[in-house]
């Protein structure tokens, strides 16, 4: 009886290994060398160069893989094109077969691939066969029915082309499911280059996938250091890029890919807050902390790394979690009843004790449980430091490894202020008994993935993505799709402009008076009444900072108008109001209420139809019919997106939680939106009524050219109950304006409809702070088009998914 009580008391597990025998012959089988898999064949190129995997476990060799080079690189790339040919056109219900055939082949290697990736990433194996490998099949199988369907649901939009993928070591399986899946469901084909420090698993699905019988070129897997990735993201038939890693890299990506034309998808760094309230149940809260920042040695971007704890029962919950961790297991990734297994890298280990060290010399109490490690290999124990300051870089960068840093709060708001206090913003989890106020603080808190009760959870139903420096896109799910996907009228972008070295972007000088016979003529004996357009900020007429004018000038050579010439200030003061119209409750409003504005908006302007038409006659010089169809067509599309604004608000997903999962596609914020010179009021209406009727605010830059429709239209603004500072318009040279935009930290997101030279610098800029960009590269788009000039692109660009995970029963 002793015995058994003693059993219960310590809750000591004897070892139950996982057996390597199968990844050791398959190993062998390769003579522990790999090659590069292109176009369905091993291909070692000759004088190949070679480097080393370990287990980080023990620290044994397992396989050498080869280093690809701009050669290698070139023909990945060129089968990848070739197969692009006839996979693009292979109808649906035949991609579907080939997913829905990679997903069973899956599952019938699925002990293989469980394996291996543990013992190459050192992730316990309980992790890679119960979540990793059974969501990789997930995902080719829900992907296989996307494949099925979308020559009906989706018959607006055409395959991307050739896709560079570049995944991580954390979870080099699931991030390859969601990566592959979804790209060649729709018909894309894929080069995809594994992590560094894991590349095994990725060359072992390569193999499943060849014999599951999928064409040859349509998946590519290369392996090598960053160089190789570099070479990929620079290829110029690489049409997108998908990558998961750090900020950092992503910001090199960003510049990398600016002004290319090719499309972007970033998966970055996360800080994710852990929000207890008092009323939660705090043992199942404790296991949540486990899941959220000690699973994979807590080696996930989305990690519950920061614990935000109600301050009357923080004591009570730090005990607790502290008494958890002493009962912890550290150990062999394949022994079944350990918790958590190996650091990745020595040079992983290294930074996570540097941060650790960092914490404590912060003025942070470290704790750490009185447990043993395996003598050999690179195990971490798990980590509580508290006392810290919420501005404490402990508390502030992502640490990526098994550190939790803990704060306390006093008030829901508080809560809140702390979890958006971050520079991320990737993913969350809320505990408390109150579904309210647990469902109120999810809509607050600013990330991709909020989870109630709940932490770590994912589907292949269900997109996953960030906000802020967790960067853009959305991986899985119907949203998902998006990434693989333009409008079937779009033609890859391939802008063509010369950097002028000499010249910064957006240097302006101030306009001066129009030269002795371009004066405006009137006809009559007395000078017409002047009427010059000040800005229009906060709801309000404003005269330009620098005091400067800028001549508006007819096809003809005539002065027609004169507007205001901004500058930083006015670009600053129009941000700020933008801000404050949206934290004072633009986005909270109704979708029901946005509508009725943009339908009075559409009545007013349809009012004063002859004014604005003669305006579009005198600056552009194009005929009355012409004009009448634009301001026609500008009526309609403010009814469009009046009709859009109740009705976009996301969905319900098809998640195996028990429980709802749901979709919410949240205004992005502050847009800045320099618009184009063709269609001056049409492409200003087409830009501006998507962005308010999702909730965002914006700050509008007008065509240059012609910027006096715009300028207009702010008094149907003030006659429209258009709240003050939800559209600010500031008129002047429109690289100089938006270069200001793209540098504000106070800015969500740019659209930019000017030169090819001017989307780059846009684009590059943006890498700053990983701001979502849209940009037309200098090519024309059909305003008066509806295919080109409304619907889902301007909807998608105006949100952002956040999903919210709600479990429910006892």
């Amino acid at each position: 009886m002793s015995k058994i009580l003693e059993i219960f008391n310590t809750m000591e597990y004897g070892p139950a290994p996982e057996a390597p025998d199968a990844v050791k012959a398959w190993l062998d089988e390769h003579g522990r060398k790999f090659g590069l898999f292109i176009n369905n064949e091993w291909v070692t190129p000759k004088g190949a160069k070679f480097y080393p995997s370990y287990n980080p476990a023990n620290g044994e060799l397992l396989a050498e893989t080869t280093q690809a080079g701009q050669k290698e690189v070139d023909a990945a790339v060129g089968a990848s094109r070739e197969a692009f040919k006839t996979w693009s056109k292979t109808p649906g219900v035949v991609r579907a077969r080939y997913l829905y055939a990679i997903a069973r082949n899956l599952q019938k290697h699925s002990r293989l691939l469980a394996v291996l990736e543990s013992m190459d990433n050192g992730k316990p194996i309980r992790e890679s066969r119960d979540i990793d490998v059974p969501l990789l099949a997930r995902h080719f199988y829900y992907y296989a029915g996307w494949a099925q369907l979308m020559e009906t649901e989706l018959r607006d939009y055409q395959s991307v082309g050739v896709v560079g993928q570049i995944i991580p070591w954390n979870f080099p399986l699931l991030m390859l499911a969601w990566k592959i899946a979804p790209a060649i469901a729709m018909g894309n084909t894929v080069v995809l280059k594994p992590a560094s420090y894991t590349r095994l698993t990725a060359l072992l699905f390569a193999e499943i996938v060849a014999e599951a019988g999928l064409p040859a070129g349509v998946v590519n897997v290369i392996t090598g250091s960053s160089s190789a990735g570099s070479m990929i993201v620079e290829h110029p038939d690489v049409d997108k890029i998908a990558f998961t890693g750090s900020t950092d890299v992503g910001r090199t990506l960003r510049k990398q890919t600016a002004g290319s034309g090719k499309k972007l998808s970033l998966e970055l760094g996360g800080k994710s807050p852990f929000v207890v309230f008092d009323d939660a149940d705090l043992d199942g809260a404790v296991e949540g902390v486990v899941d959220a920042i000690w699973f994979n040695q807590g080696q996930v971007c989305c990690a519950g790394s920061r614990l935000i704890v109600q301050e009357n029962v923080a004591a009570k919950f730090i005990q607790k979690l502290k008494n958890r961790m002493q009962h912890m297991r550290v150990g062999d990734p394949l022994d079944k009843s350990i918790d958590m297994g190996a650091i990745v890298d020595q040079s992983q280990w290294d930074t996570i004790d540097g941060w650790v060290k960092t914490g404590i010399a912060e003025g942070g109490e470290c704790f750490q449980p009185n447990i043993a490690l395996p003598e050999k290999g690179l195990f971490y124990k798990p980590t509580l430091i508290t006392g810290l300051d919420p501005a404490a870089s402990t508390v502030q960068e992502e640490i990526f490894g098994p550190v939790l840093v803990s704060l306390t709060f006093r008030t829901p708001s508080e809560a809140i202020e702390l979890a958006n206090n971050t520079r991320y913003g990737l993913a969350a989890s809320v505990w408390s008994d109150n579904i309210n106020l647990a469902l109120d603080v999810a809509s607050k808190i600013k990330a991709g993935s909020v989870w109630v009760n709940c932490t770590n959870q994912f589907d292949g139903a269900s997109g996953f993505g960030g906000y802020r420096e967790s960067g853009y896109g959305r991986e899985g799910g119907r949203e998902g799709l998006f990434e693989y996907l333009r409008p079937t009228w779009m033609d890859r972008p391939r802008p063509e402009f010369v950097l002028d070295e000499k010249k910064k972007w957006g240097e302006h000088v101030p306009t001066l008076p129009t030269q002795p016979g371009v004066a405006r003529a009137n006809g009559h004996s007395l000078p017409l009444v002047d009427r010059t357009p000040k800005m229009y900020i906060g709801g309000k007429q404003v005269r330009p900072d620098g005091a400067y004018t800028s001549s508006v000038l007819s096809a003809k050579g005539k002065l027609v108008g004169q507007v205001g010439d901004g500058n930083r200030k006015d670009i600053r003061d129009a941000v700020e109001a933008a801000h404050k119209a949206r934290t004072s409750g633009w986005a909270m409003r109704h979708g029901y209420n946005r509508s009725q504005i943009l339908y009075f908006i559409a009545e007013n302007l349809d009012a004063r139809n002859a004014e604005f038409v003669k305006r579009i006659v005198e600056m552009t010089g194009r005929t009355q019919k012409s004009a009448q169809a634009e301001v026609d067509a500008s009526v309609e599309r403010l009814f469009t997106y009046a009709a859009w604004a109740d009705k976009y608000g996301g969905t319900v997903q098809e998640t195996t939680l028990r429980g709802i999962t749901v979709a919410v596609n949240e205004p992005m914020g502050v847009i800045g939106i320099a618009c184009p010179d063709e269609n001056p009021l049409l492409g200003f209406i087409s830009l501006m009524a998507p962005a308010i009727a999702r909730g965002n605010s914006v700050v509008m830059i007008p065509s240059q050219k012609y910027p006096l429709s715009a300028m207009d239209f702010y008094q149907v603004l003030d006659t429209s109950d258009v709240p003050g500072g939800v559209v600010n318009i500031v008129t002047g040279d429109r690289d100089h304006l938006v270069k200001t935009l793209v540098q504000h930290e106070d800015v969500d997101s740019v659209w930019y409809f000017g030169s090819a030279e001017g989307s780059y610098h846009v684009e590059n800029e943006s890498a700053a702070n990983m701001k979502r960009t849209w940009t037309g590269y200098g090519l024309l788009r059909d305003w008066m088009s509806r295919e080109q000039g409304e619907g889902h692109e301007f909807l998608h660009e105006a949100t952002q998914v956040k999903n919210i995970w709600v479990p429910t029963g006892e």
